[in-house]
């Protein structure tokens, strides 16, 4: 019987977690990240704010858990790198580009990513600061298993360029979703203009590799 109520209080637990964080979503796309308020949160989860501070030790720590449950390239830890068993000796082409077309489709798709996007270039925060630090580690795994030994001297080159991509990728999915579609005379609303964008990716990073590896 113990057993059974432990268990049940384990679901219980992870029930209201799921409630908060899916609370923290919810408002950041109709409110914005201003809207972020505790009493706003625990009323939208339909719980006791006290169960903040019992399960994540405060808005910080809900935030942060939040964070890590949206943005695509905090996802792409070490241990997923390794089971998507990249291919050592292409220098991280193949894997490259795979990793730049699924960022342009998640974060298309994805409101409270979009949202998640604007709010850390607006205003400072802990957790948003500890977010970008993630990403950066992140990157830097990838950097340093796939792609450090083939560039070599010209890595700082190769690491500019992704971070071109990177970002450039964002905006065109955020400004498609703010602002307007078109884009360089692109609609990035449609399957036809993205398909376009996505070939233009794999250009790109077929280019990159071929022009830093040739001399």
């Amino acid at each position: 019987m113990e057993r059974k109520s432990a268990s049940g209080s384990i679901r219980n637990k992870e029930r209201s977690k799921k409630k908060f964080l899916d609370a923290v979503g919810k408002i950041l796309k109709t409110k914005g990240y201003a809207g972020l308020k505790i009493n706003d949160i625990a009323a939208t989860a339909g719980v006791d704010k006290k169960m903040i501070y019992t399960y994540f030790g405060g808005m910080d720590g809900l935030m942060d858990e939040y964070v890590r449950t949206q943005d695509f390239w905090v996802k792409v830890t070490s241990e997923e790198v390794e089971k998507m068993k990249p291919n050592l000796e292409d220098g991280g082409q193949e894997f490259i580009r795979h990793m730049l077309l699924s960022q342009f489709d998640y974060v298309y798709t994805n409101k409270e990513a979009q949202k998640l996007l604007l709010w850390t270039i607006s205003e400072p925060r802990k957790s948003l600061k500890k977010l970008i630090d993630t990403q950066e580690e992140n990157g830097e795994y990838i950097f340093n298993l796939l792609m450090e030994s083939h560039f070599k001297e010209k890595m700082d080159v190769y690491r500019s360029i992704m971070a071109i991509m990177v970002s450039g990728l964002y905006y065109l999915n955020m400004f498609a979703s703010l602002n307007g579609s078109i884009f360089c005379g692109i609609d990035v609303n449609t399957p036809e203009g993205r398909d376009k964008i996505k070939k233009a990716i794999s250009f790109m990073v077929d280019q990159t590799y071929e022009g830093l590896l040739k001399d």
